[in-house]
């Protein structure tokens, strides 16, 4: 089943959107040229089928990580997003593989706000094994996973923690760690503005940051 679908993709190239795709990601990745939409109707009755295993094979996961063209990759995370809820404790390295490897803004971000998080909520000790140490990364992929873990949180975001992983990297000169920022500052707005602001005004973050955290205030 898995060779079909494969093959099924493959058979739904469209080169003109391939290019295309590729230019908007930077071209980091070659791309089959497959829309979401069309993704989706290529995928559906496959992932229907799986949630009826009720258990995440991670061979595939990787086998699919591997191969070259990133609709590919997505069909990995839309397959862990249908089986989210068969995660384990233990599967928090694979999902560290997945994070640093061929990591870019669409895959870790995912990961990040939906996997992660969903795992160090049903496991709360996770984030002293992982995000403790994660925000301190050399890699800014894990440096952003560990900003955007709690995105989902709302009145349960820990509010100390999020406050010292933000403080840890308020100096970056990434992009993508200050836009994270930004995005976990406003995206707790939502739940508790006098919070966010009460924090921009108490601390120095970069203009990137600010203007993104600031949206809603």
């Amino acid at each position: 089943m898995y060779s079909e679908l494969i093959d099924l993709f493959y058979s739904n190239r469209n080169q003109k959107q391939a290019e295309q795709m590729s230019v908007y990601m930077k071209n980091k990745f070659s791309f089959l040229g497959i829309s979401k939409p069309k993704r989706a109707e290529l995928q559906k009755e496959f992932i229907k089928q799986q949630k009826k295993q009720k258990n995440i094979d991670w061979n595939f996961v990787f086998m699919l990580w591997e191969l070259s063209e990133r609709e590919f990759q997505y069909l990995a995370l839309d397959y862990l997003l249908a089986l989210k809820s068969y995660l384990q404790k233990s599967d928090m390295e694979k999902i560290k593989i997945l994070i640093t490897n061929k990591a870019w803004w669409d895959s870790v971000d995912i990961l990040a706000g939906n996997i992660v998080g969903e795992l160090c909520n049903k496991y709360p000790e996770l984030i002293v094994e992982y995000i403790l140490n994660w925000y301190k990364s050399k890699d800014i992929w894990l440096v952003r996973t560990a900003i955007l873990f709690q995105l989902k949180y709302k009145e349960k975001t820990d509010t100390e923690l999020l406050g010292r992983i933000i403080n840890n990297n308020n100096d970056s000169k990434e992009f993508f760690v200050n836009k994270a920022i930004g995005w976990a500052l406003r995206e707790y707005s939502k739940t508790n503005k006098t919070w966010v602001k009460s924090f921009l005004d108490s601390n120095s973050l970069s203009r990137l940051s600010v203007r993104e955290a600031s949206k809603y205030l």
